[in-house]
């Protein structure tokens, strides 16, 4: 398949798969997707309900599962929230398919978000698979090259970001048999946020015992979803 390198609405760079006119993030802004479905709705959300609630020093250690590590960026906007809020982040990435090198050589989102980050940046990418690297004081990543439906993790995840292409092309990853395999890999308590808004979505979820809420989405979505495990 063709893939391209492109440059969404708010200036940050994303990839392009032609064949499908789908994209690794949202042409309306990659950054702020991100920053909006997963930090905002995902890591603060916990962050402020959970961890500053409860003020013991295993609320700060916070587990993240994504769905889809991709280019990194989730990855790395979590790693520079994590040395503000100094919490401790232990992050794993499944990703079947890796993305080159020489692709994420040509993003900006280090120029946009933090050149002082720009090494740790380059060594997310470097480190290698299927092990755990501790990349900051705050902040561990194991980076796994897996289908989603190996993942065997249970009761393990705080948050989870599910970041896979969309329904429309991959509708196969938005199935109650994912959203089982995620439901028991979240601790109780544990969020999945998505920047997707179907109602085929929403049902999934539900079906396999989420509570599920619609959000605001991000620019260029009018909803988003925040999916919750409860005992």
């Amino acid at each position: 398949m063709i893939r391209k390198i492109i440059t969404t609405s708010d200036g940050s760079k994303t990839i392009q798969i032609e064949d499908w006119n789908e994209q690794y993030h949202s042409i309306h802004g990659a950054i702020q997707e991100a920053n909006h479905v997963f930090l905002k709705h995902g890591l603060l959300f916990y962050y402020d309900k959970f961890c500053l609630l409860e003020r013991s020093r295993n609320a700060k250690e916070t587990n993240v599962l994504e769905i889809g590590f991709g280019t990194g960026l989730n990855a790395f906007i979590t790693l520079i929230e994590a040395e503000k809020l100094n919490l401790a982040i232990n992050y794993v990435g499944v990703e079947a398919y890796p993305v080159e090198l020489n692709e994420i050589n040509q993003l900006n989102y280090v120029e946009l978000i933090s050149e002082k980050h720009a090494t740790i940046f380059d060594r997310m990418h470097e480190v290698s698979w299927e092990d755990q690297h501790q990349i900051t004081s705050n902040f561990q990543l194991e980076k796994q090259q897996k289908f989603f439906k190996n993942i065997t993790a249970e009761d393990t995840f705080n948050i989870i970001y599910f970041d896979a292409f969309g329904a429309r092309v991959q509708p196969n990853l938005w199935t109650e048999d994912i959203f089982t395999i995620m439901f028991k890999a979240l601790k109780n308590k544990g969020v999945l946020v998505t920047y997707s808004a179907k109602g085929s979505v929403r049902r999934a979820m539900q079906a396999v015992g989420f509570t599920v809420e619609r959000l605001p989405g991000p620019p260029g979505k009018r909803e988003m979803l925040r999916a919750t495990k409860k005992a």
